[in-house]
């Protein structure tokens, strides 16, 4: 039946005459864009923005302020913050009502400091009272805020959203929901992690990141499967089971035309077509050191690779001593140095060995935690020493050149922690120690392929994005066929 319906549509239709009506096309075409689950514009076009913004930056300001919704995910140094305070005024003056700023721990102080060089009305607020056009906030005050009373919320360093325990994270996308205007920030949005990008898109408003997978990939395994549950009467889904997920067979283009349809990313102005003049980073000096470890693994005459993450976890925690004391050779002098760590007890050792060091730990109140992280950031103190979950987003610290990090299997605590300091802005080289053993070789080498995939799958972000922009309509199709991944 199927067939013959075919058929007596050729009879109708000569194949010949690919002529339609007008109307006929337009509203195929308004169906396929349906389709496409592409970002709308929710926004407005603005009148003025204010000077102190880069060409590329004013750029990326309008286009976010046009769509309404939007996420930019800019790398560090090229000025998130300025961008963000020109969002929430333009925001502020078309609907007459406050914007929230929330950031990571210890930044709003910047944030604030850097609206009063832009002339921009904004101010701190730790128990939710409203006294200013733009209001900023650690992410752990949410709680104190009523998202009825703002017009608009930008969330600053947005992947730090991951790093928050459910119920925090939740309430972060249910107030976001409840604010017509919407703003997204963050450096490392992982172009490989599209669970993430799903996530950001739920907050916005656009596709959540279940339909996202559903709609743009295949899980071979198919044992992966969305639980849906509630928090504070709104419905969550999440993934029972972590699994490798491909695109679909010619889902590539238009799941890039999708991401690019609510969100711009960036590592340097020449991405949107600006001079890179004046945003050229200095050098950045990676060193590696392997320490020898006095005690071996039961049984074992020699040091090997740890292999499985058992054997790693007890290779750490054998190796503290050895470690920290090598950390702490290298950190000796008088420039500032910068340290990471993921054990308590490493940071405990570091504190103790490291005379005019301090250390912020996560016992520590969110006061004291904001007072170490700001002296250090002015100058005031030479050795900082916390976790990368702590500290390692959002924060401007050129003032220090120097980094040490123990090795882990997360890229983007890496990638963060060193990009507090080798930053748009820095004047001095910067110099990374990675300090490890013999028995973590395998966890470095993981952390460099990371690197070298990161890398490459930002590009090809970039790359992708432009050329789903250049594709006007879906009807459009490339030159030049490619085989799907399935064959």
């Amino acid at each position: 039946m199927a067939y013959r319906g075919v058929r007596d549509l050729g009879k109708e239709h000569n194949r010949n005459d690919v002529s339609m009506p007008e109307r006929d096309v337009n509203g195929y075409l308004s169906f396929l864009e349906h389709k496409a689950q592409l970002g709308d514009d929710h926004g407005f076009t603005p009148k003025e923005l204010p000077p102190f913004l880069f060409d590329f930056q004013a750029e990326l300001v309008t286009w976010a302020l046009r769509k309404g919704r939007a996420a930019i995910f800019a790398d560090c140094g090229l000025g998130k913050t300025p961008m963000q305070l020109a969002w929430a005024d333009q925001v502020h003056r078309r609907t007459k009502k406050p914007v929230l700023i929330l950031t990571p721990l210890a930044v709003s102080f910047q944030t604030v400091a850097e609206a009063e060089k832009f002339g921009i009305d904004a101010q701190r607020s730790i128990s939710g009272e409203i006294t200013t056009p733009v209001v900023v906030c650690n992410y752990q005050r949410l709680q104190h805020f009523n998202p009825q009373d703002f017009a608009g919320v930008v969330c600053d360093e947005s992947s730090i959203l991951k790093s928050f325990e459910g119920a925090t994270r939740d309430a972060i996308t249910v107030f976001m929901r409840k604010v017509p205007y919407r703003l997204l920030c963050t450096a490392t949005a992982a172009p490989n992690d599209y669970i993430e990008l799903g996530t950001s898109s739920e907050a916005l408003g656009y596709l959540g990141y279940t339909d996202m997978l559903g709609r743009f990939f295949k899980n071979d395994q198919n044992t992966v499967k969305p639980v849906v549950y509630r928090h504070r009467g709104q419905n969550f889904s999440k993934l029972d089971d972590a699994a490798k997920w491909r695109f679909k067979g010619h889902a590539e283009l238009p799941f890039w035309r999708w991401v690019c349809s609510w969100a711009r990313a960036m590592r340097k102005p020449s991405d949107l077509g600006f001079s890179d003049e004046r945003f050229t980073l200095p050098p950045l000096i990676e060193r590696d050191h392997l320490v020898e470890v006095a005690s071996l693994p039961s049984g074992m005459l020699f040091a090997l690779p740890a292999v499985g993450l058992a054997e790693q976890r007890d290779e750490r925690r054998r190796s503290i001593r050895e470690r920290c004391e090598k950390v702490a050779e290298l950190v000796n002098g008088n420039d500032q140095a910068l340290v990471w760590c993921h054990l308590n007890q490493e940071g405990d050792l570091l504190e103790q060995i490291i005379p005019d060091a301090v250390q912020v730990s996560g016992s520590d109140s969110e006061e004291t935690k904001e007072a170490a992280l700001i002296a250090f950031a002015r100058g005031e103190q030479r050795v900082l020493i916390t976790k990368p979950k702590i500290g390692a987003y959002g924060l401007n610290l050129q003032n220090c050149h120097h980094v040490t990090f123990f090795p882990s299997h997360s890229y983007e605590q890496y990638y963060q922690g060193v990009r507090r300091c080798w930053r748009f802005g820095q004047k001095h080289a910067v110099t990374v120690d990675v300090v490890t053993t013999e028995g973590e070789k395998s966890v470095l080498q993981n952390l460099q392929r990371k690197a070298t995939a990161a890398d490459r799958m930002f590009s090809n972000l970039v790359t992708e994005m432009h050329r789903a922009e250049n594709v006007s309509r879906l009807t459009s199709y490339p030159q030049r066929e490619k085989v799907p991944a399935w064959l």
